[in-house]
Order: C-alpha cells, then structure tokens, then sequence
C-alpha cells in the first residue's frame, strides 16, 4: 500500500538522496549541484514554483517522490503538469508506489482542468517506458527534447546581450 502525501520541509534530506540515486541509475553521478539549502528554497520558499509529492509505505517510510511543476499550453490554453523527477527505491519497486504518484499527479492535473502531465525518459530505460505505456502514456515520437546549457547557454545568453534587452522591452 502506498500513502502518498505533499513533501515537507524535513523531506529534503530524502529527496536530494533519491535525486542523487536517480542520477546515479541514469549514468550521471557527478552531474546533481543541488544543495539542501536550494531544494529547500524551491519548494517552500515565498514563491514556490516547484512541487514534490512524496510516496510512503504503510508504516511510514519514504519509498518515494515525484517533483514537478506546470507548464503551460497554448493550444490549449490551460496549464500541465511537467514531472521532472518519478523515482522509487529499488527494493520498494512493484510495490505500486510509482503508479500512485502517477496517479497522484493525474488527479491533480482533472481536478484544477490542466491538459496534460508529461514527462521525458532516457530511450535506454525499458523499464519505465513499459510501465508509462501500460499507464495509458505515449511517446511523442515526432518531437525531440533540446536543451542549451553550461558554455553554450553562457554564450549565447550573453552575446548582444545590451542590443537584444533594449529591443525586447523598447
């Protein structure tokens, strides 16, 4: 049985373990910079942006978390639900706590009249993807993620920097 519940400030330390777990299983160990202090800032500071739900068992025990934020669509008009991070500790996996985050986030999405929850998968990860497809969740084959990070987006978020802010708010 899964109990799952909005992430509390004393979640933290928890979450950041199963953030740096989840890098680990997707071949990234070294690539998580998140702090404590700024997971704990994004999700309950002044203006949170940032949610995370949290999977227990029945005896209380963190098995699990789902962090995520909305997003927006234009053609629809209305808000999604953008899932950063679903992990669930391996040896709690099969238990069911990653269908009731799922579950969890689907229910949010009907009830405040959002579009859509959506995610991205690395191709090599089979498992996931059988169990987002036996959900009812499909690919979206003809797009493609693109990110601009670290040298390229210093780069280029500073190059004609002065020219581009006096045109965009001129």
């Amino acid at each position: 049985m899964s109990v799952i519940r909005p992430a509390i400030l004393e979640d933290v330390p928890a979450i950041l373990r199963m953030i740096h777990d989840l890098a680990i299983y997707e071949k990234e160990p070294d690539a998580v910079r998140n702090t404590p202090e700024k997971l704990a800032e994004v999700l309950f500071g002044d203006n949170p942006r940032v949610f995370a739900t949290m999977a227990e068992n029945a005896v209380g025990e963190v098995q699990g978390f789902a962090l995520w934020f909305l997003n927006y669509s234009t053609w629809e008009g209305v808000h999604g639900i953008y899932l950063e991070d679903l992990y669930v500790e391996p040896d709690a996996r099969g238990e069911g706590h990653g269908k009731a985050l799922l579950q969890f986030l689907a229910a949010t999405a009907v009830e405040r009249g959002f579009a859509r929850v959506e995610w991205s998968v690395l191709n090599w990860n089979e498992p996931s993807i059988r169990f987002y497809k036996n959900l009812g969740a499909v690919p979206m084959e003809e797009w493609s993620t693109f990110r601009l990070t670290g040298e390229a987006l210093e780069a280029f978020g500073t190059e004609n920097a002065i020219a581009d802010k006096s045109l965009a708010h001129g």
